[in-house]
């Protein structure tokens, strides 16, 4: 006989990410360099393939459920998002390059975080309301 198990490898993989992303957006929330809405976007993601009870409570968390709808309704980022994670990357930046870090790392980091800055500033605004 086969033992049945609530979550398979595949769904508990998916389970244990979107645990990891709501830690990292709750960091993000206190933290001004470090982003929320991107892993509370994986966090959902993760969740609907593994948890709906988790799905449901992200979704309708006061905090973190508006910006995670306003993307899957509209694929919008609100103003405050873009431009804290705007100034996150560019501090990260100067971090690094303070730091020290090789020239040809920070040419990665700045051709990556500039194709991410880009992105997140073509986003549409969500509607008002």
């Amino acid at each position: 006989m086969k033992p049945t198990h609530k979550y398979s490898p595949k769904r508990l993989a998916w389970l244990c990410l979107g645990v990891l992303c709501v830690g990292l957006a709750i960091i993000g929330a206190v933290l001004p360099l470090m982003p929320t809405t991107v892993f509370l976007l994986v966090a959902a993601f993760a969740f609907a393939r593994s948890s709906p009870k988790l799905h449901a409570w992200l979704l309708e968390h006061k905090v973190f459920g508006p910006l995670i709808q306003n993307w899957q309704t509209h694929g919008a980022i609100s103003k405050k998002a873009k431009y804290t994670s705007v100034i996150s990357m560019i501090a990260i930046l100067v971090l690094s390059w303070g730091l020290g870090v090789p020239i040809r790392i920070l040419v990665i980091q700045i051709v990556v975080l500039g194709m991410v800055a880009a992105f997140l500033l073509t986003r549409p605004n969500p509607p008002k309301g």
